[in-house]
């Protein structure tokens, strides 16, 4: 089970008591699913056709508490069927057509049919409630994401460019900044921040979806946390490792060509002893000079016999 399917069916179960918000949502669903068509009597018909069958609940639930219809009856007059998993409501009565185009303001007091590719009217989207309302109805019907514990990616493909611009102004009243791509004719609205994707989960009241991807992002930032740390100590290491055989072979290369008897007792004490202990520390070398010296004083006498050493190479 993808975490889409799970996001989509928390916010098939999730409906808003206000009929204001119902009538948002259920424009959103209209607006990217619905198709207007002439019946074989030639009248105007809605058809909503969708493989996701979250769709439909949320289509027959909204149909039902905003415009008091009857899911099970209102199922077998829409002659709603499965074809090829392709479900399929064709919304035929004239009256209820009419009812819902008003409701959704598709049709304008002037009688005026407006287009679904068009912008949704603003007057439904005026309240913040509605809003997130519409925003759950987007994302049911034409809205993805990636899994989360591989990365973050929430997208909402439209089929019109007009469409995705009123989705990303909407995001946007949210201080969610969506960005828009064209993607084989469709408008691409997504979001890529970890953040903004649970922000946006939060908006649509998924609330179940928004713990686990909490959940998730806090095992990745720690595993994420750790690996650093170790690729940084591990870092660390090779370079102490590196600048430690550097001195050796300086101090060796003195040894051999130059005497320790040439270099000054400080700097001879240092080498012996660096020497002896190959794998110590900066603090652990100070500690075995008598008397006792601290890093800064260590790593100063190093470098005077790495100076040495090139100077004579």
């Amino acid at each position: 089970m993808s975490f889409s399917y799970k996001v989509k069916e928390e916010l098939e179960k999730h409906t808003s008591d206000n009929r204001h918000c119902q009538i948002a949502e259920l424009a959103a669903l209209v607006h990217y699913q619905g198709m207007l068509k002439r019946s074989k009597k030639g009248s105007l018909c809605v058809e909503i056709s969708t493989e996701n069958p979250f769709v439909i609940r949320k289509v027959f639930t909204l149909l039902n508490k905003t415009f008091n219809i009857n899911t099970s009856e209102y199922e077998n007059e829409c002659n709603t069927e499965r074809k090829r998993s392709v479900y399929i409501i064709s919304i035929e009565k004239e009256s209820e057509i009419m009812e819902i185009f008003q409701a959704i303001k598709l049709l304008d007091q002037k009688g005026v049919l407006h287009e679904l590719r068009d912008r949704i009217n603003p007057v439904i989207l005026k309240q913040s409630c509605c809003q997130r309302a519409f925003l759950r109805g987007a994302f049911l019907s034409i809205g993805s994401m990636s899994d989360p514990s591989k990365g973050y990616h929430l997208e909402l493909v439209c089929s019109h460019r007009i469409q995705a611009e009123q989705l990303k102004e909407v995001l946007r009243i949210f201080s969610l900044d969506g960005k828009i791509v064209e993607r084989k004719n469709h408008y691409v609205v997504y979001l890529k921040e970890g953040s903004n994707i649970v922000d946006f989960l939060n908006i649509c009241e998924a609330h179940v979806a928004l713990m686990e991807l909490e959940n998730l992002r806090i095992v990745k930032e720690m595993r994420n946390s750790i690996n650093r740390r170790v690729n940084c100590e591990t870092a660390n290491i090779a370079k102490t490792v590196n600048a430690a055989a550097k001195q050796i072979e300086d101090i060796i290369y003195i040894r051999d060509f130059i005497g320790f008897s040439k270099i000054p007792d400080n700097l001879r004490e240092m080498a012996e002893v660096r020497l002896e202990y190959p794998e110590a520390t900066l603090k652990e070398l100070g500690n075995y000079l008598n008397p006792p010296v601290g890093k800064s004083g260590v790593n100063h006498r190093l470098r005077k016999l790495s100076e040495i050493a090139d100077l004579n190479r």
